[in-house]
């Protein structure tokens, strides 16, 4: 009787479909300048690395949270494709931006796929820097996510989660004070157009 159970879950389990294991589930930051001067300003991406062997990525719902709260980002939306419906660049809020939601279609309009870009950019938002810095600062960035899926077949809504194991972006951006000598470049300047 013993053996009879043994072998019956063995053929259980040869017959069950394996699961995905997911290759990589990540959230990335892309700053194109981490290191800024009063007033100045630099790009912000958010990127999603999904498992190569699903069929593409479909979903995220995240936050970005800031050491800074929302101060300084402007200009946020959502990168097409991933602005297909009931999506949101997010709000405004004391942590940072709050209710990003970005979704790429699968199934409409027939014929056209998605896009397979692996990470696939998402959301970008503009950060600039204050107009005065006495002292170097640093603005701490991460994601706090609360959905990221892929597709799991062509031209159907069927997706599979990788939130559990998913490692959220971080990215750091220090803001400087402006250099001596441009302060007294700008002073000198100030002074001309005084007394002119």
């Amino acid at each position: 009787m013993s053996v009879r159970l043994i072998l019956g879950a063995a053929l259980l389990t040869a017959a069950a479909p394996a699961m995905a294991q997911p290759s990589s589930a990540e959230i990335v930051f892309d700053v194109d300048s981490d290191t800024l001067l009063p007033g100045q300003s630099t790009t912000v991406t958010l990127s999603a690395v999904w498992p190569a062997d699903e069929y593409a990525f479909a979903r995220t719902m995240t936050e970005l949270i800031s050491s800074s709260g929302s101060e300084g980002f402007s200009d946020w939306a959502l990168i097409p494709p991933m602005d297909f419906a009931a999506t949101s660049p997010g709000e405004a809020s004391p942590i940072g931006i709050d209710g990003i939601v970005a979704w790429q279609n699968n199934v409409f309009p027939a014929g056209s796929g998605p896009d397979f870009s692996n990470p696939i950019a998402f959301w970008r938002a503009t950060y600039t820097a204050p107009a005065d810095v006495a002292t170097a600062f640093d603005v701490d960035l991460t994601t706090h996510t609360s959905e990221f899926e892929a597709y799991v077949r062509p031209q159907s809504f069927d997706t599979r989660s990788y939130l559990d194991g998913l490692v959220e972006g971080n990215a750091t951006i220090r803001v400087i004070p402006a250099p001596a000598s441009v302060t007294v470049l700008g002073g000198a300047a100030l002074m001309i157009r005084r007394r002119r």
